[in-house]
């Protein structure tokens, strides 16, 4: 009996040795299902300093454009016209905050495999709530879905407000507006959505157009052409005196426009992270070289330079950075700021009077020409070469053609919805002041009230 018990308890190591293998052949596997399940149940990261970065860059477009364009345009018109301009600023801004959340969000982001137009599907943000999640640049992360509405939103309100400059002094308030709703409709929208949509036309084909290049700055820089071409000159253009009623506040809203900037490129990063930071600096050297060359061309060619070209020297600088400062270099920054300054100040003293065309504000020839300098160039000085942050394999030659068909593509849609939209305005509301109202000034007559009492 007790040899039994001795055989028995001598046998049950060997037992469990053999069973051993077959317990940790399923463990192993019941690990590894666990660990697949656990994969496939990972919830994308939202961060909060990305999402505290966003919702502060948000805010810093919209001081942008209320109060930065509003006063940077108000001081550079006549003392009567100025709440006018602060008015339609205002105004268009307001408006294009209800049409983008309506329509012009699903319009540009709805999810549509268009290459045109991102459909219906997010009229009036259907399906979009708290949860609702957007992709950042990184796997894996992601911000509230309301944050990259919001954040969009300030570009659309901004964009038609750019334009206003260019025929500032002389349009109905009412014109402005439908101009601007119609514009954004057919013309901002659609160009958001092929530059910015993952199944955008333009971003299929590897355009870089880092905050607005083309969607912003030659998409309202070629309306403004246009519109200053239909409407003609303004009353008295050559006889009287048509100078910035205020440098002060154009300093002051220039200023503010250089600060909420910021907002505009490097929120565009959507993280605030290594790439944000590159925008930021960019945006920094870019703007400081071109307000430089801008002072120095003044100085050489008329022997004082003065604050009006530092002014026009910073926004040229600033637009032409934006579709470039994520991907650039710093010195490749200082290089675009020069440039674009250069031809962005032939084209304001040069061409302009060469012409006869009446761009009250030099809108085209700041934006418009600003930002195909910028979009163009971005693709050189992404090379690494260039200090940019392309690798070794970077094909320029190819991206220089594709940077130049998107500048194409922009100038084409915006020129022929323009000249089209500011026709039919014209045939039934009528764009224009008649010629008393405008030489007493829109203040009084549109608005009732004065910016200045004597």
């Amino acid at each position: 009996m007790i040899t039994k018990t001795i055989r028995s308890a001598l046998a049950l190591p060997a037992t469990l040795l053999t069973v051993l293998p077959l317990w940790a052949q399923e463990t192993t596997e019941a690990a590894t299902e666990a660990v697949t399940e656990l994969a496939a149940e990972v919830v994308p990261i939202m961060d909060k300093g990305d999402v505290s970065w966003m919702m502060v860059s948000t805010v810093l477009v919209l001081f942008m454009t209320i109060p930065g364009l509003a006063l940077f345009y108000g001081g550079l018109v006549r003392s009567k016209n100025m709440l006018s301009v602060l008015m339609q600023t205002t105004m268009i801004a307001c408006v294009m905050m209800l049409v983008w959340v309506i329509y012009g969000y699903s319009f540009a982001f709805g999810g549509s495999t268009s290459p045109w137009w991102g459909g219906t599907a997010r009229l009036f943000l259907s399906g979009v709530n708290a949860d609702s999640m957007s992709a950042t640049f990184s796997a894996g992360y992601v911000i509230p879905e309301y944050l990259f509405i919001a954040f969009q939103m300030t570009f659309a309100a901004i964009t038609p407000a750019l334009i206003i400059g260019a025929f500032a002094e002389r349009v109905k308030f009412s014109a402005v507006l439908v101009f601007s709703v119609l514009w954004a409709t057919f013309s901002y929208f659609p160009i958001a959505h092929m530059v910015w949509d993952a199944n955008g036309y333009l971003y299929r084909k590897g355009a870089i157009d880092f905050a607005g290049g083309t969607v912003v700055h030659i998409n309202a820089g070629i309306a403004a052409l246009v519109g200053c071409l239909v409407i003609g000159k303004r009353v008295g253009l050559g006889r009287d005196n048509m100078a910035p009623h205020s440098m002060v506040l154009t300093m002051v809203g220039a200023s503010m426009l250089w600060v909420g900037w910021f907002g505009f490129n490097v929120g565009s990063n959507l993280e605030a992270n290594g790439g944000a930071t590159l925008a930021m600096i960019n945006t920094f050297i870019a703007t400081a070289a071109a307000t430089v060359a801008w002072s120095a061309l003044e100085a050489v060619q008329r022997g004082k330079a003065s604050m009006l070209g530092a002014a026009s020297g910073m926004v040229a600088g600033l637009v032409a950075v934006t579709p470039a400062c994520g991907t650039i270099g710093p010195m490749g920054a200082i290089a675009l700021g020069v440039v674009a300054a250069a031809a962005c100040y032939f084209f304001v003293t040069v061409v302009k009077n060469r012409f006869g065309y009446d761009d009250s504000l030099d809108v085209f020839g700041i934006h418009g020409v600003g930002g195909i300098i910028g979009a163009v160039l971005t693709g050189v000085f992404s090379a690494s070469a260039f200090g940019g942050v392309k690798g070794d394999d970077y094909a320029m030659a190819a991206q220089l053609w594709i940077q130049v068909e998107g500048v194409a593509i922009t100038m084409v849609w915006s020129g022929v919805i323009s000249f089209v939209l500011f026709k039919l305005i014209d045939l039934t509301i009528g764009l224009r002041v008649d010629a008393d109202t405008e030489r007493q000034g829109l203040d009084l007559t549109s608005h009732g009230e004065q910016a200045y009492h004597s």
